[in-house]
């Protein structure tokens, strides 16, 4: 080795000795930052100690369980003593015949829900901040919250009671000449159940926080608005829209990173033997499966499916969301 070599080495050596020492200097003065921080912020770290204690103990301590979907779990042994095989319960779930009507069915629900449910808070909250009558106001938003507090059993009674054969729909349709629609047993129904009634039950809850970001609208804007000409249309599209547009987007996000988590309870309480080919969701599969028929590795393997899946359309609509938009989750 030349005298030269021996000189670009050493150099080399002493760069990548001073790079380690530096990022050792900026993690002490970070960890010593971050002392600095609890010591003066410790009431505020109390405070948040139980909902980070939560989310580690039922959200992140039971993802040691996930494993057994590539497993043979066996209760006897355990989740470390049961024997590992891959992808196979995967592969079963997808071989299977339910695969098809299952993901059709889920996704179906889930944009249909999408579609519907999330732009209907939005006019309700544009429309309920243009109402000048606060007594009047009050009360519209006392009749629409009110369904948010109806536990879903009550919903789906009401559902049961309203639809059946000789219930009041169908007493209004003899009324008037037409033919009795079994709503609960016919499949081509059950997705418009489903989708209005969780629309009517979840609209006022929703509008919520579209009417918070509308309060932060400076009414500066549309005075100046006003001067100029502009009607109240105008205004609510070119003042009220922008202002809320990146909470619509943020929310926008979150309920398509949810689209495939349809809720159990109550497609579970709607669901039965003649309605089953546009029912049966990935969440009532996951239960026979697991609950009743004891196969744990396969259900478990199925609902992590569907969270990836979940997870999948959540970074690219908040990746998407982004470069379009400029507002994202991260």
């Amino acid at each position: 080795m030349t005298l030269l070599d021996k000189t670009t080495v050493e150099d080399k050596t002493s760069k990548t000795q001073r790079f380690f020492k530096k990022q050792s200097k900026v993690k002490k003065n970070h960890l010593v930052e971050w002392k600095k921080s609890i010591k003066k912020n410790w009431e505020l770290y109390l405070l948040l100690a139980p909902v980070i204690l939560y989310f580690l103990v039922f959200h992140y301590y039971p993802l040691y369980g996930v494993q057994i979907a590539f497993k043979d779990f066996i209760a006897t042994k355990g989740i470390m003593g049961s024997p590992w095989v891959g992808f196979k319960h995967f592969e079963r779930f997808f071989d299977s015949y339910y695969f098809w009507r299952l993901i059709k069915n889920t996704i179906g629900i889930g944009v249909f829900t999408l579609l519907i449910s999330f732009p209907i808070p939005i006019i309700i909250a544009l429309l309920l901040n243009e109402v000048k009558s606060l007594r009047f106001k009050k009360f519209v938003q006392t009749v629409i919250y009110a369904p948010h507090f109806l536990s879903t059993v009550v919903v789906v009674g009401m559902l049961l009671l309203f639809l059946k054969s000789d219930g009041m729909i169908n007493q209004i349709i003899l009324l008037f000449g037409g033919t009795p629609i079994d709503f609960i047993s016919e499949p081509a129904w059950f997705k418009s159940i489903y989708v209005l009634s969780d629309v009517w039950q979840t609209m006022g809850w929703s509008s919520i926080i579209y009417i918070a970001a509308l309060a932060a609208v400076d009414p500066a804007q549309h005075e100046a608005a006003m001067i100029d000409g502009a009607s109240k249309f105008q205004r609510i599209i070119h003042i009220n829209i922008p202002a809320i547009m990146p909470t619509i987007v943020i929310l926008f996000i979150l309920n398509v990173g949810s689209v495939m988590a349809i809720g159990f309870e109550k497609v579970f309480l709607m669901q039965n033997d003649l309605n089953m080919s546009a029912s049966d969701v990935i969440s009532t599969f996951v239960y026979r499966s697991g609950i009743l028929e004891a196969q744990y590795s396969f259900s478990a393997a199925v609902g992590l499916f569907n969270s990836i899946i979940n997870f999948i359309l959540l970074i690219m609509v908040n990746k998407i969301a982004k470069k379009v938009s400029d507002t994202s989750l991260w």
